[in-house]
């Protein structure tokens, strides 16, 4: 296994979900980070440098790269909404496939060791019969891992896909998603405005998420590879919520059918065996156990909230 200590490590993305518990993780190791965001940001701690740029931007991708020289990136940078409106098509196109293809040609060309480029459960598999992507989300993210292997096959490039299912946990800013939204309603006393809530999801706690992309970055002889994270298991959001409803020993009750179904949502379940095979790895975090954890958190920062970013309604369930 490669050792990331004493070691350059650029994450871009890193003002995001994925990113904030990755700094944490990486900042127990000896390691210097190079943070890239799209808003400003500053830190006090030791051996940490903000960027403050767009990965879309070729030019500033190039540039940090050569400075930073980094012995591993970690990409999580990108535009995750899954609305399906043609209004998010190129924004998407930009903030996904643009950026990530930057960002590959950028290591290919300065010898970065590892790169571990963050998929998503909703670009479709090559397993699938018909690859019909079903947002733009989901086309672009499934463009970014089709030029990933293009660029190992072709060109060498050292980059690992972690294909991550529906993570929830702590730390997360858009309350409008559906584990946020689900407990901060139940804790107003709110009823929560659902679609039917039919649509079964494999759900992954964002530790587990975090101690496999440190895996993908650490062990050798991986490269070109995809490997999923996510439990391996499939629960339904009425199931979902119904636990958090009783975690929260909610009052009110949600109320399904309140929002229009989303068109052609996908039901895939993480091959948690490859993984586990290959890795070394496998969710220790229980669904109980992660949603109490995630709901404590949110208990505790009600008082502090940071504004929502705006989604569509149909991404509660």
């Amino acid at each position: 296994m490669y050792s990331l200590t004493g070691q350059n490590i650029l994450i871009t993305g890193a003002s995001g979900f994925l990113g904030k518990h990755l700094r944490r993780r990486l900042e127990s190791l000896d390691v210097e980070l190079h943070l890239v965001s799209r808003r400003e940001q500053s830190s006090s701690r030791p051996n940490t440098c903000w960027w403050q740029g767009d990965c879309a931007d070729n030019h500033f991708v190039q540039n940090v790269v050569k400075q930073v020289r980094p012995a591993v990136i970690f990409h999580l940078a990108g535009n995750a909404t899954g609305q399906r409106e043609l209004k998010f098509v190129l924004p998407t196109y930009h903030d996904n496939l643009t950026a990530t293809i930057n960002v590959l040609t950028a290591a290919t060309e300065n010898g970065v060791s590892r790169i571990v480029l963050a998929g998503s459960l909703e670009e479709p598999s090559a397993a699938e019969e018909e690859v019909i992507p079903s947002s733009p989300y989901a086309a672009a993210k499934w463009g970014c891992s089709t030029y990933a292997r293009m660029f190992h096959a072709l060109y060498g490039t050292p980059v690992v896909i972690p294909r991550i299912f529906m993570t929830y946990g702590p730390l997360v800013e858009n309350r409008k998603k559906l584990v946020p939204y689900v407990i901060q309603s139940f804790l107003h006393d709110e009823a929560p405005m659902l679609s039917n809530g039919d649509r079964f999801i494999d759900w992954i706690y964002v530790e587990d998420v975090i101690d496999g992309l440190v895996r993908m970055a650490a062990i050798q002889g991986i490269e070109g590879e995809t490997f999923d994270l996510g439990s391996g298991v499939l629960i339904s959001i009425r199931d979902l919520v119904a636990r958090i409803a009783r975690l929260t020993q909610a009052s009110v009750a949600p109320v399904f059918g309140a929002l229009p179904q989303r068109q052609m949502e996908q039901e895939r379940v993480a091959d948690v065996a490859k993984t586990s095979a290959r890795l070394a790895w496998e969710p220790r975090v229980g669904l109980e156990e992660g949603l109490s954890q995630t709901i404590e958190w949110m208990k505790n920062s009600l008082a502090s909230d940071v504004p929502d970013q705006e989604v569509s309604a149909n991404s509660r369930g």
